[in-house]
């Protein structure tokens, strides 16, 4: 997935960090959804702890999104054969693996020469080879918002714990503790410290137990119509990866507060080939409730507890989960059921007077079952997911690519998601924020005529059948992308183009009228073995109702020299209203992300220095601000600051032993 827009040879990927790369990738609205977060928190923990190429296993490869099913199952086939291998390099000698993707590997790769360990860990080797990562962080704001003078029920401090315990690729226990700005510490409802606590505890491979998670933990089954708590990224990520599925049973490490079970998840291998998985939750839920206080209205998944009124709203809903998967594999052919029922301690009964919230989930009891399938061979794959639930509706999506050529692949996409269907966990591909009410076909290009040269296109088109929200008839939208990558040495260069047409309600609203968005990006690149330079321009160009335009110039500096890592970033952004806004990358603390959004008139500047202090210990500091040249308060309600810049620090402590 990474990969996907970066289109830089694998010598000058190599000098640069797997965040920028990433940083290529997002789209406007991955970077707004609450999916990017956890996701970027995934690929920063398999960044920061590589896998051991000679022990890895299919699983591990499917958590990384960039690979497509077909590679996961050469890579596996020629460590099958030629294990051990020495080099990480020695991938190479995949055929359908290409340059861009063995490049962006050795991110998430090694090869770790460790004691052999027995099949069945024992608690002593466990206890002598076992890492411990303990990381703390605090973000300090020099402005005041009005929230923290009245309002807040805590100070305006940020700040969280993570701890770490992994044996290999076998054991992992973890701890999470975070604190939102204006949340209680120690005080409130908050009497055991933090807002928020994950503890987890993951168990892989040991015999015929392929995974055991106790604690919080996430699942992924099929293409997530009816089950993906984990990572779901957007379509230039479904391009890169050709639409596989997967199945996996992960630890909640993350600091999102929504998207994850609690209690138990195991899958056990019955016979080669045939894995069971059953998994049980039982959790409290953030929820409005109506009048009555005995239903809900919406669940919520902010995680904010600042105000007294969100605080009222925290964990006053619970809600119990059941369910099991059974899949079958044998190469070329894979095919998995899944089915689970969930039940809330108060019914679901949303506001349905407007007519696009008629159709949302009612009651208190649900059910889903879903059958995913797939086919792979060297160049034709094929999968999707079926899926209904107690709603009585139908939801199905299927991919299928083919490899016409080395450097040239094709892809096709359809979906059909009825406008009764509905799952709680569902997230999977699509033009709207939820599997539900959307029809559409995606087709995609990823061809790479020459070795300098990287060329991706697709094009999606989506038809809603029942009203959505600013739009109350029958609507469509459309979806195109362009880009283009051309590598020469240590140079890298980069142009988008992205134009995207919505239907939404007129002026009177006595119809539907296009929303227009255009949204372009050119970058230029320099990498060397010490240091890095980005210089980017991005520009927005909105039509609806009233047309909107927005630039921005931003230069990115980073720097290596044995114990010390500096990252600059500086950006000059003028957009006329909300409509034409932009964005940037920034480099961010460990386990954490930065994509900051910007309208009007203002420039950023940031700095983030990373000294390596003991062969243990790691200290970053990293201090930003933003500066409006349009405005004299910044942002309304509780978040307002009276002025027109805000600065902040951020700090982490990281030991590992």
């Amino acid at each position: 997935m990474l990969l996907l827009s970066l289109g830089s040879m694998p010598h000058v990927q190599a000098q640069v960090s797997w965040e920028q790369l990433l940083g290529e990738l997002e789209s406007m609205e991955d970077v707004e959804s609450d999916d990017w977060e956890s996701s970027h928190e995934l690929m920063a923990e398999l960044a920061a702890h590589p896998l051991d190429i000679n022990k890895i296993t299919r699983e591990d490869l499917e958590q990384l999104p960039f690979l497509t099913a077909r590679q996961i199952e050469g890579i596996c086939e020629y460590v099958y054969k030629y294990a051990p291998l020495q080099s990480v390099h020695e991938l190479a000698m995949v055929e359908s693996l290409d340059a861009h993707r063995r490049a962006l590997l050795e991110c998430f790769l090694t090869v770790a020469p460790q004691p052999e360990k027995a099949k069945v860990p024992t608690l002593k080797n466990i206890l002598k080879y076992g890492r411990h990562e303990a990381v703390g962080s605090m973000k300090i704001p020099f402005y005041e918002r009005k929230g923290d003078q009245f309002g807040y029920l805590g100070y305006k401090y940020k700040h969280g714990v993570r701890y770490t315990f992994r044996y290999g690729q076998q054991v992992k226990v973890g701890l999470v503790g975070a604190q939102d700005a204006g949340e209680p510490f120690f005080a409130n409802r908050n009497s055991l410290g933090y807002d928020y606590y994950s503890f987890y505890f993951l168990l892989k491979d040991i015999g015929r137990l392929k995974a055991l998670a106790l604690g919080r933990y996430r699942l992924r089954f099929g293409a997530g119509l009816i089950l993906n708590n984990s990572y779901s990224f957007g379509k230039l990520a479904m391009l890169s990866s050709l639409g596989r599925n997967s199945n996996h049973i992960f630890g909640h490490s993350s600091r999102s507060e929504a998207n994850y079970l609690q209690g138990a998840a195991a899958t056990v291998s019955l016979v080669k080939g045939l894995e069971l998985t059953g998994f049980v939750s039982y959790r409290d839920i953030d929820a409005t409730l109506n009048k009555d206080s005995s239903s809900v209205a919406t669940l919520l998944k902010t995680g904010y507890h600042r105000t007294q009124s969100e605080m009222d709203r925290k964990h006053n809903t619970t809600e119990f989960l059941g369910g099991g998967n059974l899949s079958f594999k044998r190469l070329p052919f894979t095919i998995g059921i899944t089915a689970f029922y969930s039940a809330f301690n108060r019914s679901l009964q949303p506001n349905t007077s407007q007519r696009y919230r008629r159709y949302y989930p009612q009651g208190k009891n649900f059910w889903n079952m879903s059958v995913d399938y797939s086919y792979v061979s060297s160049r034709f794959t094929f999968s999707g997911e079926t899926a209904m639930g107690d709603s009585k509706a139908l939801a199905t999506l299927n991919t299928a690519s083919y490899k016409l050529t080395h450097g040239l692949t094709l892809m096709a996409l359809q979906r059909f998601y009825s406008y009764k269907y509905y799952s709680l966990h569902a997230r999977s591909f699509g033009e709207g924020s939820m599997v539900n009410d959307e029809s559409g076909i995606f087709v995609g290009v990823d061809w790479q005529p020459s070795r300098r040269w990287k060329l991706i296109f697709y094009s999606d088109y989506a038809y809603f059948t029942w009203p959505k929200y600013q739009a109350d008839a029958s609507s469509s939208a459309w979806d195109n992308l362009l880009q283009a990558t051309y590598t020469r040495g240590h140079w890298s260069f980069l142009a988008r183009y992205r134009v995207r047409v919505r239907e939404k309600d007129n002026e009177e609203k006595t119809g539907l009228m296009n929303e227009t968005t255009q949204r372009g990006r050119l970058s230029a690149m320099y990498g060397n073995d010490s240091w890095s330079t980005k210089t980017q321009v991005d520009m927005a160009f909105s039509q609806y109702k009233k047309s909107s335009f927005g630039w921005m110039l931003s230069e990115h500096l980073s720097f290596r020299h044995r114990w010390l890592r500096l990252f600059a970033t500086v950006g000059y952004f003028h957009t006329q209203d909300f409509s034409s806004r932009v964005y940037l990358y920034e480099h961010a603390l460990l386990y954490n992300y930065s994509f900051p959004v910007f309208y009007g008139e203002g420039i950023r500047y940031m700095l983030d220095a990373e000294a390596r202090i003991s062969k243990h210990v790691d200290l970053t500091a990293k201090v930003g601000t933003t500066d409006y040249f349009d405005r004299d308060h910044i942002s309304s309600g509780y978040q307002q600051i009276d002025g027109s810049a805000m600065t902040d620090l951020e700090l982490q402590l990281c030991f590992k032993f």
